[in-house]
């Protein structure tokens, strides 16, 4: 008998069964039992509940966002919030992010603010970009602060990361991921999610800097940045539908002990091929190619035009920096606002929200040498 099969039989032998009940029955992990319920309940045949999962009756109506009381059981399998959270005077959400600062601090005060808005309180905590394992932060987290949901940017490279996505999955706490995105096995439903559309914002460079003329425009990226993929990808997407000339200038590893000499690796790399302007990410190592490009005796933007990418301290700088903004205080905003959503109707449909960047044109970005 297959383990759906056993499941529904269950079902109809009680009605009304807890998920701990079903590991035991059927000899799996909760998360696993926990994706059976879904995809039945999907289907129509079964109504989730806290903790477990009751039969719907032939004949009888149900959707998602059926309302129904937790199951009467004192010792249930997970701890859950309590489902009347996002009607306290003050929900606590958890977040955790991998930097507290740099790009990371609008996100948080963006989320702060939407959260007092809605009477509702942060705690965050810290992680890194390196970080193998952050499970056992959002365990304190969730735990010892007694969260009823979570903001949660987890280092996605890491080995780990699938054991963590599958721990968000399966707890009965609200997730919300923030400038990441993942899916859940083994129908790869996508978690709650919302990210910049950075593929849009290196598409904007490339249309900004065509339109000035540029005909070979190159793009610079740490490899071991979560943006750089999408940075790419936009950047691909955009040359192709240009019919541009693509440089392949990139740059893999920023952790150089030699800067200046990968700079200059750049530099020539730059001007052998012809390429006249430049997508770099982030802000730091934008400015400190141009400030190269000046000890070299070569302009920007005469020479080489030259867009940041993250716009912290682009505007800053002598020439003042042509950046891409990303919408940090709106990610954080719409975070909570999915989050506050998600506690108020825990059955509606998971949201993935994309927001778009915008470029900020200065001095940096101008018609190429004639």
């Amino acid at each position: 008998m297959t383990r759906r099969a056993q499941l529904l039989d269950a079902l109809h032998a009680r009605g009304t069964v807890r998920v701990s009940e079903l590991v035991e029955l059927l000899g799996v992990t909760a998360v696993t039992v926990r994706r059976d319920i879904a995809q039945l309940a999907k289907e129509g045949l079964v109504r989730r509940v806290h903790g477990g999962a009751r039969l719907v009756e032939p004949g009888t109506e149900t959707t998602a966002d059926d309302a129904v009381p937790p199951l009467p059981e004192t010792a249930p399998d997970h701890p859950v919030p309590s489902r009347s959270a996002a009607s306290r005077s003050t929900s606590t959400i958890g977040m955790l992010v991998p930097s507290l600062d740099y790009y990371w601090p609008g996100v948080v005060r963006g989320a702060e603010q939407e959260a007092r808005s809605r009477g509702m309180r942060v705690i965050l905590r810290g992680s890194s970009y390196d970080s193998v394992d952050d499970l056992p932060r959002l365990e304190r987290l969730r735990e010892s602060s007694r969260v009823d949901g979570l903001l949660v940017a987890p280092n996605m490279s890491s080995p780990r990361s699938a054991e963590l996505v599958a721990w968000l999955a399966s707890i009965d706490c609200p997730t919300v991921l923030v400038e990441r995105t993942a899916t859940v096995a083994p129908y790869h439903e996508a978690m709650e999610s919302v990210v910049t559309d950075h593929a849009l914002g290196a598409a904007i460079t490339v249309r900004h800097l065509a339109g000035l003329g540029h005909e070979r425009i190159g793009l610079v990226v740490n490899t071991r940045s979560p943006t750089a993929r999408h940075l790419r990808a936009g950047y691909l997407q955009a040359t192709e539908d240009g019919g541009l000339s693509r440089t392949g200038v990139v740059d893999e590893d920023y952790a150089s002990d030699a800067p200046d000499a990968r700079i200059d690796a750049i530099i020539d790399a730059c001007l052998s091929s012809g390429t006249t302007a430049l997508l770099i990410h982030s802000d730091p190592e934008a400015m400190a190619f141009v400030q190269r490009c000046d000890e070299r005796g070569l302009s920007v933007p005469g020479d080489l035009s030259v867009v940041a990418y993250d716009d912290e301290v682009a505007s800053l700088f002598s020439p003042a920096l042509t950046a891409v903004r990303p919408p940090r205080l709106s990610v954080g905003r719409a975070a909570v606002s999915l989050l506050a959503d998600r506690l108020r109707d825990p059955g509606r449909p998971h949201h993935r929200v994309v927001i778009s960047p915008s470029l900020r044109v200065r001095e940096s970005s101008g018609p190429p040498k004639t």
